[in-house]
């Protein structure tokens, strides 16, 4: 039987619950179907767990972005700093703002931004830094807090995969002035559809992004900036507040998945894990890697076992960024990355059976004992 990389479905044991809200809303009264009394509730419940000043539900977690760096009154002629490696929202959502990307590379073997190629690359144009969590491994947010800090430069987090990570006693996304996450299904707190939410520290911050998700105004029918629309929906609301009471419950699940992994791997000569370690870590994927990556992803085919590569190239390198990075310039971190990294299931939905065929197949391969 295969075991697919991404579970075949996230949602089977609360399609009830699913259709039971869309029935209730449908059936209110007042039917209204978006940024209504439900999204007020979720905003709240996330707000007062993480010890937020303010959370805002948006349409994903790409126009979270996006709502941010507006709300910075970022745009032409700034530029902002985003790693080199990541997905493309990193560069996307700076360049649909308004403002230049510039890309700094990787620490070798982690995916997340090198802090001191981050500090070589701010000029007098530089707005914001923009790192991104990767996998299980948080950005190295205090020495990027203290960069930001002492050249005067905003710090967003792009914190899509990592709610629920926590470094020093911070949660992921409460670091910077704001962080943003992703409610897309395969997320670790996916829903059945878009969604996103941007988190801040600064309240005031937090009612820009919320006007600017609507149309920019506060008062219908009174625009007081250019908004767009980056509304959540009642039904997804509901359902989030129901599935965030079992988030733990389900990172947890992913942790114990990762632990096993990490001790059947670290004695293999060619397949290196994550750092070992679950204390404040959200393991979104649990990525290996390995020089020989594509020969592991085929061997892993071959035995019904799903798995993916992130990413294929880095994104100075994709043909849409290309033209905003430097001709000539080598990004060596995350070209290792591109190449070495290799995700392997690690969802909750995965039996213990099914969890040591995977690690199995990868000490087969790797020559260790299965």
């Amino acid at each position: 039987m295969e075991i697919p990389f991404f579970p075949p479905d996230l949602f089977d044991n609360d399609r009830k619950v699913m259709l039971d809200l869309v029935r209730e809303i449908g059936l209110a009264p007042e039917q209204k179907f978006i940024l209504g009394e439900r999204t007020r509730l979720f905003e709240e419940t996330l707000r007062d767990d993480l010890g937020a000043a303010d959370v805002v539900a948006c349409g994903s977690g790409t126009s979270a972005l996006v709502l941010v760096l507006r709300a910075m009154e970022i745009g032409p002629g700034d530029e902002v700093v985003v790693p080199a490696f990541g997905c493309a929202p990193l560069a996307s959502s700076v360049l649909e703002a308004g403002a230049q990307p510039v890309f700094a590379d990787v620490v070798p073997g982690t995916g997340v931004v090198d802090p001191a190629d981050v500090a070589a690359r701010i000029t007098h144009r530089t707005k914001a830094i923009m790192p991104a969590h990767m996998f299980s491994v948080m950005a190295d947010m205090p020495r990027l807090t203290e960069i930001a800090a002492s050249r005067g430069v905003r710090l967003v987090e792009d914190s899509a995969v990592a709610q629920g990570a926590v470094l020093a006693g911070t949660p992921a996304g409460l670091w910077g002035e704001a962080g943003v996450y992703s409610f897309v299904q395969v997320k670790s707190f996916g829903m059945p559809g878009e969604g996103g939410a941007v988190v801040t520290r600064d309240a005031e911050l937090g009612a820009r992004v919320r006007m600017l998700r609507n149309h920019g105004q506060r008062t219908r029918f009174v625009h007081e900036v250019v908004g767009t629309n980056s509304r959540f929906d009642e039904i997804q609301a509901a359902f989030q507040t129901y599935r965030y009471s079992g988030l733990a419950e389900r990172l947890a699940r992913r942790a114990d998945i990762a632990d096993h992994y990490t001790s059947c791997f670290t004695p293999l000569p060619d397949v290196v894990p994550p750092p070992p370690g679950r204390d404040g870590r959200c393991y979104y994927v649990y990525c290996v890697q390995s020089d020989r990556r594509d020969e592991l992803r085929a061997f892993l085919a071959a035995r019904g076992i799903g798995s993916h590569v992130y990413y294929p190239s880095p994104l100075p390198e994709q043909p849409a960024f290309a033209p905003h990075a430097p001709v000539g310039e080598g990004w060596p971190g995350a070209e290792s990355a591109c190449a070495r990294i290799l995700a392997l299931p690690v969802y909750p939905h995965l039996s213990d059976d099914e969890v040591e065929r995977v690690a199995d197949a990868v000490r087969e391969f790797s020559g260790g004992c299965a």
